[in-house]
């Protein structure tokens, strides 16, 4: 196994609700190595987007750590956490997240204006045009399919060239010619660009093509182990 690039330990998570305590996470370990593709599952309730949130620092655990890239992360002011969010952490979500009076090409730019880089239209032209997307440059999101309004957000997850990729559903509102497109880029950037991507998904298909699949169930996690391969590169294609 590489280096790690997650290690979560001991992680809880409890979530007022009214006058009782939802135990969200119950104590979930785990460690993901750079470069490796993980996908996390289970069902509704199980706390997958709770742990995914809480690796992207949009939020704190009750108990335990956790350590991205060697950085403790678990109590940073977030003031920090925004800085490594911005430079560490690429964010690809289920509803897409565009911004809707931007055109492709300035929702990709964005983030790398926020974070003070330097040629952002250059850029983030030059991560629209490798996914395929040079005729859209100028479009809204409005003037875009799902399939391609997915695309720009992992354009703009790419923005500041992050060495983790968390991504929440990402084919959920696909049709599934479009998510086996999606999850084929996904893939591609471990490939490729040595990506960590950490995703959560419902869907047994999507999760047989990462390295591995961990199973959540009322909070802990119950099984993990390499994923089974299953074929959706015709697909993709």
């Amino acid at each position: 196994m590489q280096s790690p690039a997650i290690i979560i330990d001991r992680v809880t998570k409890d979530i007022p609700l009214g006058q009782r305590v939802v135990h969200a996470l119950r104590g979930v370990s785990l460690t993901i190595a750079s470069g490796e593709v993980v996908a996390i599952v289970g069902p509704s309730g199980s706390g997958k987007t709770t742990l995914l949130g809480l690796l992207g620092g949009l939020d704190s655990p009750t108990s335990g750590r956790i350590i991205l890239n060697g950085i403790d992360i678990t109590h940073l002011s977030e003031g920090r956490m925004a800085g490594i969010r911005n430079r560490q952490i690429g964010f690809v979500f289920q509803s897409f997240n565009l911004i809707p009076t931007l055109t492709a090409l300035e929702n990709v730019a964005l983030p790398i204006q926020f974070g003070r880089g330097p040629n952002a239209m250059r850029r983030a032209t030059d991560l629209l045009c490798a996914i395929g997307l040079e005729d859209r440059l100028g479009h809204k999101p409005s003037q875009l399919s799902g399939g391609e309004q997915q695309r720009v957000a992992i354009a703009r997850a790419l923005a500041n060239d992050p060495a983790i990729i968390l991504a929440d559903e990402p084919t959920g509102n696909l049709d599934s010619a479009n998510g086996a497109r999606i999850m084929h880029q996904l893939l591609d950037l471990r490939t490729t660009l040595g990506k960590t991507v950490i995703l959560v998904t419902h869907d047994p298909a999507i999760a047989t093509q990462a390295d591995r699949t961990v199973q959540l169930r009322d909070g802990l996690v119950v099984d993990e182990g390499l994923s089974e391969p299953t074929i959706l590169h015709a697909a993709a294609r």
